[in-house]
């Protein structure tokens, strides 16, 4: 299947929690275009891993839209969503092992993956053995998957989420704890997935080097959008309703509370800070 693209509008998300709302996502505009891959990024708690549960359809947002391809997916009914998620959007949890059977060997993987897709009307699926040679596990593709190694077990879990041939493929930090070499192997598989099959790839990471090579990134900062990077450069984004979060080394000039003057400038504007004397 081609990738797909995406589009978030607006989207609230809030949590209760002992008796508090927590806002997760607080107006979050977002758009990712059909093929493209895409690092989220930010601290702790920011929203990001909310952002990706929301974009594979697990629960409904607050508030916003969310739109995969062609379908709007808070319009959607659970039975509706169940066929997206079979069909179009392939969801990797942290952690390899959590999206596999470890009794079944890495082909069993796939075939239930494909099997449990075509119940949704999936079809033209890539062969087990082909999918699995193509994450170079060829080797390892009748073993026990609890009998693999971290690696393995992560190009696994990627095999099986790539058996339904998804439009979009979300990963919650699909490096985690693996060594330079393995990263690197998953990194690669990942990108190869995008070119070779045209797949829409949003994936959630705190490693550095992952983000340093990835094409975009976007830094999710208290539930909202607070920057973006293109190959190698960093942006601030301007949101919906017109709030410029600015970059951490920005904050050093211009700290929370600090005024501004917005000038015309060369067919742009610059900012500048407020001094004594203009009080």
């Amino acid at each position: 299947m081609p990738g797909l693209p995406i589009t978030t509008t607006g989207l609230v998300h809030v949590y209760r929690t002992e008796g508090h709302d927590v806002a997760a996502l607080a107006g979050v505009d977002l758009h990712v275009v059909a093929g493209q891959v895409i690092a989220l990024l930010g601290p702790s708690g920011a929203g990001k891993s909310t952002l990706l549960q929301l974009l594979g359809g697990l629960f409904r947002p607050s508030a916003g839209r969310i739109r995969v391809g062609e379908h709007e997916l808070t319009k959607l009914g659970r039975a509706e969503l169940d066929d997206v998620r079979a069909r179009n959007v392939a969801m990797l949890v942290q952690g390899g092992p959590r999206n596999l059977l470890p009794y079944l060997t890495p082909r069993e993987n796939v075939e239930l993956a494909q099997r449990l897709a075509r119940r949704r009307g999936a079809t033209d699926l890539p062969e087990a053995g082909g999918l699995l040679a193509k994450v170079g596990l060829d080797g390892h593709a009748d073993v026990r998957t609890d009998r693999l190694g971290p690696a393995e077990k992560q190009l696994s879990a990627i095999a099986a989420a790539a058996a339904g041939d998804p439009g979009v493929l979300l990963a919650d930090e699909p490096t985690a704890q693996l060594d330079h070499r393995a990263r690197d192997r998953v990194l690669e598989v990942l990108a190869g997935l995008s070119a070779d099959h045209g797949t829409t790839i949003v994936l959630v990471t705190h490693d550095p080097h992952v983000a340093g090579v990835m094409p975009r990134t976007v830094t999710i900062r208290d539930g909202r959008i607070g920057g973006e990077g293109r190959s190698g450069q960093e942006y601030a984004v301007v949101t919906a309703d017109g709030s410029l979060p600015l970059p951490a080394h920005a904050l050093d000039a211009l700290p929370p509370g600090t005024l501004v003057h917005v000038r015309d400038h060369d067919g742009g504007v610059l900012l500048e800070p407020v001094t004594e004397e203009d009080s």
